[in-house]
């Protein structure tokens, strides 16, 4: 079995990486920190590859893609990770421009490389990580939020697209609450969760193929509410 994660070279992505290599996947990790991934290589040599690239960078991604389906071969899995934030009071453009490029436009053209792949070889499974921030508007980081639910509805585009073509193609959205990453600020967190738990719930969701997951499972009541309770904002 063969996967490509992009966004490998800490938390989510990296966990991640480690339980499919344990299940046996060669695994192509990304990230633009070399460093990072090549330690993260050096656990597993024989089954981790290294692509290092950034998503913002279209053509440099669209060549990184196409060269990591060819030495593969066929792809198995497809886990688009990578996604940035930052706070965001004073409401800077540089910071949300940085935000949409990244988790909108470079997210999304890797879905669409990774979704051409399946189509070719009639079969695949495509994880985009979004988030629960998906589900309501950001007072300190709008671009997050909005970007995150664009991601979200975006993935429930292509499941209705794979299911009028009837091709054996899961597309998942996973949407993580608050993990211990690099990506959350502060330290006194509402239901802060490791990321070895949420990695874990992950990979048990993907084994599922399941639509839509809530990492962790306690965030699906958070969703309930926010589907039922009109009128939040």
């Amino acid at each position: 079995m063969n996967a490509i994660i992009i966004g490998a070279s800490s938390g989510i992505g990296m966990e991640l990486a480690r339980l499919l290599v344990k299940e046996g996947y060669t695994t192509y990790i990304t990230g633009r920190r070399a460093d990072r991934l090549e330690a993260l290589r050096a656990e597993a040599p024989e089954q981790y590859r290294i692509k290092v690239f950034d998503i913002t960078d279209l053509p440099a991604s669209d060549r990184a893609f196409d060269e990591m389906v060819a030495d593969l071969g066929t792809v198995d899995l497809v886990v688009v990770n990578s996604g940035w934030g930052d706070i965001n009071k004073k409401l800077d453009w540089a910071i949300e421009h940085t935000v949409i490029q990244t988790n909108v436009v470079g997210a999304t053209n890797l879905c669409v490389r990774a979704m051409h792949v399946f189509y070719a070889q009639n079969k695949g499974h495509l994880v985009g990580i979004s988030s629960i921030a998906s589900l309501i508007g950001g007072r300190l980081n709008p671009a997050y939020n909005a970007s995150k639910a664009f991601l979200s509805n975006y993935l429930h585009g292509l499941q209705l697209a794979v299911k009028s073509r009837k091709q054996p193609i899961t597309v998942t959205d996973i949407r993580p609450g608050f993990v211990r990453t690099d990506l959350v600020k502060g330290d006194r967190v509402f239901w802060m969760q490791p990321v070895e738990k949420a990695a874990r719930q992950i990979l048990d969701a993907i084994k599922a193929k399941k639509k839509k997951a809530y990492i962790t499972k306690r965030w699906a009541l958070f969703g309930w509410l926010m589907k039922h309770i009109s009128g939040w904002a």
